[in-house]
Parts: C-alpha cells; structure tokens; sequence
C-alpha cells in the first residue's frame, strides 16, 4: 500500500514540476500513438467499408481474418515489424529500426484491424434498404459511402477510441522495434516496463498513473465529442 501512496505522490510531484523527461517521454507517446491511430483510422475505415459494401467470393473468410486480427498479440506484430525492417531484412534499407518510425508502423498494424472491424460491423448494421434510399435520391456511389460513414460515425468514433487504447497502452511491440533509447525511443509503457525492472516501483507506478490521466484525458476528449453528436 505505501509503495502505491508513494507512485501517487511521486506522479503528482512529477506533474505539477513539468519534469522534462517525463514530458518528453508523454509527448512521445501521445504523438507516436495518435499518428498511428490517424493511419490505422484511414485504412481501417476504408476497407472495412469497402468489405462491407461488396458481395465477393471469399467474403466471409476475409470477415474472418480481420476479426482474427483485432486481437493480434503485439509481441508478435513487433517480430515481423523488426525482420521486415532488420538491417538485412526487406525493407532494411530504410534504416528505421529502433526509431519512433518503426514504432508507429507496429502500432498502426495493431490498430487498423481494430478500426476495420468495428467499421465494418458498423456499416454492415445499417438498414439495408437506406443504400437504395440514397441512391434513389440521386446521390452518387461515392456520396452514399460518405452518407453511410456519417450515419455510422458513432461506432466509428469509438473505434478510434478502442485503437488509441490498444496501441497508448501496448508494450511488446513498441520495446522490440523502438529500442526504448533514452530521450529518442522511451515511451510511457516502455519506462514503465524498465523502472519496474530496475526496481524503482514509486517511479513505476508515477509513470503507469501518468499513462492512466493521458488515455482518460484523449478518450474524455473522443466522448464529448461522440456524445455531442448523440445527445440523448
């Protein structure tokens, strides 16, 4: 008990002093894990639309693997990320291992099928006949992906919030292909992970509780939105 009353004291301590390191370290994880949620969001949104929309062979199969790969294990996204980018791996020629770049490419794998899924069970739950209500209005094909995408925004925006989740709060990956270097790679879940190891519990638990505040604090912000679309 006095170990969590210390981490307490110790994140307040932190907070409120704007120590630089932890700054730097919750800034970091803020923009690696909302770039690639904007990519997971991009992507994900896309095809699982698109998935929904067509009827082709196979469909369910393809249904199926993404549903897999919502619950894919980040240590092993974070395996094939680091052969795929190792320095004599396929894509070694970009040099980008153990940078946040290769961070953001693992935690946008992690993400994507996050949205896609919810996407795609978000579109596929719409009345069937409103496609033909909206054509029959004269809307093109492209404005009635669009209309359905608004309709189908508040699914849609709790789906950034559960990618953004998965990926704020995702350790495995970010250690095997970010490196956890000092001032260029550490991220929340990453120091937390080291300090624990080291066994500094107080700063541990201070970073975990920082970690909780920023997550709270992105998803309050997804909420009001969300919400405000959906007042009643």
């Amino acid at each position: 008990m006095d170990l969590i009353v210390q981490g307490v004291i110790k994140a307040f301590q932190l907070i409120i002093s704007f120590d630089p390191e932890v700054m730097g370290i919750t800034w970091l994880s803020l923009k690696i894990s909302g770039t690639a949620t904007f990519i997971s969001l991009f992507f994900g949104v896309s095809v699982g639309t698109a998935v929904a929309l067509n009827n082709f062979p196979g469909k369910r199969l393809v249904i199926s693997i993404i549903n897999t790969g919502m619950g894919l294990p980040p240590v092993v996204v974070g395996l094939f990320v680091t052969i795929m980018i190792w320095r004599s791996g396929p894509l070694g020629f970009l040099e980008i291992l153990y940078t946040p770049y290769a961070m953001i490419i693992a935690q946008a794998i992690i993400a994507t099928p996050i949205v896609m899924g919810i996407s795609l069970a978000s579109i596929q739950n719409l009345p069937p006949n409103l496609r033909l209500q909206i054509l029959s209005l004269g809307a093109s094909r492209m404005q009635m992906i669009w209309v359905l995408i608004k309709e189908s925004r508040l699914p849609l925006l709790a789906a950034v919030m559960a990618g953004f989740g998965g990926v704020i709060s995702e350790v495995g990956a970010s250690i095997m292909v970010g490196g956890n270097i000092k001032g260029y790679s550490r991220v929340l879940t990453t120091a937390t992970v080291m300090e624990t190891g080291k066994g500094n519990f107080d700063i541990a638990i201070a970073l975990g509780i920082i970690l909780l505040i920023l997550a709270f604090l992105v998803n309050l912000l997804l909420t009001q939105i969300q919400q405000r679309q959906h007042p009643r």
